[in-house]
């Protein structure tokens, strides 16, 4: 029996598999562990909600910042030393975060330390599993991260909400710590060698512009669906001082600031290229079609996923009364279908092509947001849903699985690392995109049929200024307030009021519910179109032929502990 043929057999072949699935998971569950601690952590810090959501959104801006330098660490030095250095920063972010008495120490281990180390361990999934793995059996380990993800992204609120109802939010990070132990045994089977031969200086301009553009991105996301997208909807104040040029929003400056760096990004690793110098991310990787529209349909994939993951959880807990664990458990159909069509279906692409399983995947998507449209209402329930979300879940397995396998296929190994970086970032300017989009649609749709609501029930009419002036207090009040507040509130109201109010909050919801669901359909025909400019078939070797020169100098070599290239 071949070396090759000994380590097919043995669980040492998996084992770079198993430990970015691993990576990947309580990298998700950690999102989500924050997400559902907020109202906790608001009293037990003493402080706003907008704070600790502060921190959520700077540990974004972190990782959307550093992912693509970091993505490229592997090329200069052991990838297995790579990822088992920011592990363990991870875990020393992990273990600040777990013992933060303050909301300043909270910041420095969860969104500093922890989102250094995440935007490290981000791109290198992709990049292990590239290096690691050919053809069937690439597939299936891009299949088996994508099921791993949807666990994750499911299993998160339900661990959250459990440990932090019977126990403490601080358990979700003390678990981490001992997830991080586990992984690290793993790592050891992961590649040692750097991907480049000769070691490659560091593209200092252009991790500058990309660490800026990225940034200015991703905070114009953020900032949008609270201060609008063009048009200033309250003012943005910075210490003591408005930023509001114009009448103008600060998230279109934010925007076309970062499309600008982005596009001087773009012609600085040109020049860098033409001089004969080792640019951040080489040209043709950046030129490269296949690649470009596997980044795209990725792209616009997450921003279905971002919008969808926004508003259902939303919509289950804030209307049919769900608690964060039953939340959970109404999406584990997504999480088993999504796991199961990823890892099953890699297989299919001997009789069906890849384009085809992705755009059969998309129908799927769009099908089952279709018919949770169509049964959004009072008496929605588990079991009615359970068709539809298990219909979206299988279409986001299959896309998942082809379209990692086929974007990461369309380089040459050796450029894998900043191929990775680049699908991360577009990953995370397409969640943060997604929720901006999907999730101000959403909350812009309920505050105003909540407005609507009152009105017509006080026979009141009102200037469209004056509604969307009501529209952003009732907004700006309902993210402040405590429950306690809340309930004061409603306390001081008459029965027949307190019933007026809820039947009107109910059906805002729902109208905002189905109007979010039919713009996240709007999504879905906007990557079927996408997925046309997707090659039909995936190359049977990551050597580019458009690129001769690249492909001499990338050569696979399975052994026990190295892919050198």
């Amino acid at each position: 029996m071949s070396l090759s043929e000994e380590l097919r057999t043995g669980g040492r072949y998996w084992a770079p598999a198993i430990a970015v699935s691993l990576t990947t998971f309580i990298l998700v569950v950690n999102a989500s562990l924050m997400n559902v601690a907020i109202p906790t952590m608001v009293d037990e810090f003493d402080t706003t909600v907008t704070v600790i959501q502060g921190a959520v959104s700077l540990y974004s801006l972190v990782i959307a910042a550093l992912v693509l330098p970091a993505g490229t660490l592997p090329t200069r030095h052991s990838t297995r030393r790579v990822m088992t250095v920011a592990l363990i920063v991870y875990a020393g972010g992990t273990l600040v975060a777990s013992i933060s008495w303050n909301t300043t120490i909270l910041y420095i281990g969860w969104s500093l330390i922890q989102g250094v180390a995440a935007a490290v361990l981000f791109p290198l999934t992709f990049t292990v599993l590239t290096v690691s793995y050919d053809d069937d059996d690439r597939a299936k380990a891009f299949g088996l991260l994508a099921g791993v993800h949807g666990v994750g992204s499911t299993l998160g609120p339900i661990i959250g909400g459990a440990l932090t109802t019977y126990a403490s939010w601080r358990w979700g990070f003390s678990l981490q710590i001992l997830g991080a132990g586990i992984i690290l045994f793993f790592v050891q089977y992961v590649t040692p060698n750097p991907l480049s031969e000769t070691r490659i200086s560091l593209d200092k301009g252009g991790t500058a512009l990309s660490i800026v553009g990225a940034t200015s991105l991703v905070t114009g996301f953020l900032l949008s669906g609270k201060y609008g997208w063009l048009i200033e909807r309250r003012p943005f104040v910075i210490g003591e001082m408005q930023f509001n040029p114009f009448g103008t929003s600060p998230a279109i400056w934010f925007l076309g600031i970062g499309l600008f760096v982005l596009a001087a990004f773009v012609q600085y690793e040109r020049r860098m290229e033409r001089a004969g110098k080792s640019p951040l991310v080489p040209l043709h990787v950046l030129t490269n079609r296949p690649f470009l529209a596997g980044i795209i349909t990725y792209n616009i994939r997450s921003i279905v996923s971002a919008g969808f993951m926004f508003i259902f959880p939303v919509y289950l807990q804030a209307v049919l009364g769900y608690t964060a664990f039953e939340t959970g458990l109404a999406l584990l159909p997504y999480s088993i279908a999504s796991i199961l069509f990823a890892t099953v279906t890699v297989s299919w692409r001997k009789y069906i092509s890849p384009k085809t399983l992705v755009q059969l995947g998309i129908v799927c998507m769009g099908s089952g947001l279709l018919v949770l449209y169509e049964q959004t209402g009072p008496g929605q329930t588990i079991g009615m849903m359970l068709i539809p979300v298990t219909l979206y879940g299988a279409g986001v397995g299959l896309i998942v699985a082809q379209i990692s396998n086929m974007t990461m296929s369309a380089v040459p190994t050796a450029n894998s690392p900043e191929a990775s970086g680049v699908l991360n970032v577009s990953s995370s300017i397409g969640f943060s995109l997604g929720t901006a989009v999907i999730g101000s649609f959403f909350l812009g749709q309920f505050y105003g049929s909540v407005v609507d609501g009152v009105l017509r029930a006080e026979h009141v009419t009102v200037s469209t200024e004056q509604r969307n002036d009501l529209v952003i207090a009732l907004q700006d009040a309902a993210e402040t307030a405590t429950e306690a507040t809340q309930q004061q509130f409603l306390n001081r109201l008459t029965p027949t009021q307190r019933q007026l109010l809820e039947g009107i909050f109910e059906t805002a919801m729902f109208d905002a519910q189905r109007a979010a669901l039919l713009l996240l359909v709007l999504f879905v025909l906007l990557l079927l179109i996408a997925s046309t400019f997707l090659p039909r078939q995936i190359p049977e070797d990551d050597d580019d032929t458009d690129h001769p020169e690249s492909a001499q100098s990338s050569t696979h070599e399975t052994s026990e502990t190295a892919v050198d290239d």
